[in-house]
């Protein structure tokens, strides 16, 4: 049985997210949605010898209602050098470091062209997908026709991708109609984020709700090792 997660793009995300992407058939760019400010789509965190630090790309915003995050245009681009340079600065003492970081540097040389969020995070997302060896086949909801409220529109696009599971997080519980997945013969699974191994940080104390890029700048071609979906 085929199986599909959605979820909004993020920059840089967590390992909870490719978690998520590597648990599935098919992972869905749910980026025609609202965008929303203050939230994880245009920033993430990473470790610093200073505490934990936000890196956050400065983004065009129309008014509270009236912008989906495919439309949000990048409002400087001299936020891509700043971001490198902050994780150049910090991750530089990883023994790994140097494995990754022409990678990196390209990528966020590459980001410094593009105009709107949702393609910065896209090139991430796949950049980082092709480091942890994740094949799932990355779509957009903008290719799928969507009627009605969240859960038909989730549910609309399970059908017309032929998926019978749909995998979610447990934020999502604040708004998914369960009855209504069952009654359309989608079967909900909901992630579990709680048992993640540690590892060792750069700078402790240890902190699990960082940016992806800590674990691959600590790990290297172990990272796998501890994200749980490769176990």
């Amino acid at each position: 049985m085929k199986r599909i997660a959605i979820l909004q793009s993020n920059y840089i995300p967590w390992k909870g997210y490719f978690d998520i992407i590597n648990s599935v058939d098919e992972f869905v760019i749910y980026d025609n949605a609202q965008y929303t400010r203050r939230d994880w789509r245009n920033r993430n965190i990473i470790k610093t010898k200073d505490g934990l630090k936000w890196l956050t790309i400065p983004v065009e915003v129309k008014g509270k209602y009236n912008q989906k995050i495919m439309e949000t245009r990048i409002a400087d681009k001299k936020w891509a050098l700043k971001h490198w340079k902050m994780i150049k600065y910090n991750y530089c003492p990883s023994l790994v470091f140097r494995e990754y970081e022409g990678l990196f540097e390209e990528t966020y040389l590459q980001s410094e062209k593009l105009n709107f969020l949702s393609d910065v995070n896209r090139l991430f997302i796949s950049v980082i997908n092709s480091i942890l060896g994740i094949k799932t086949l990355i779509t957009d909801s903008s290719k799928y026709k969507m009627e009605g409220n969240r859960n038909e529109k989730i549910i609309s696009i399970c059908k017309q991708a032929n998926a019978g599971l749909y995998l979610t997080g447990p934020s999502a519980k604040t708004y998914i109609d369960e009855k209504m997945f069952f009654e359309s013969g989608i079967n909900l699974i909901w992630v579990d984020y709680k048992g993640y191994p540690e590892y060792n940080q750069i700078f402790p104390p240890f902190e699990h709700a960082v940016s992806i890029i800590d674990v691959i700048f600590n790990n290297g071609v172990k990272s796998t090792s501890f994200l749980k979906s490769f176990q």
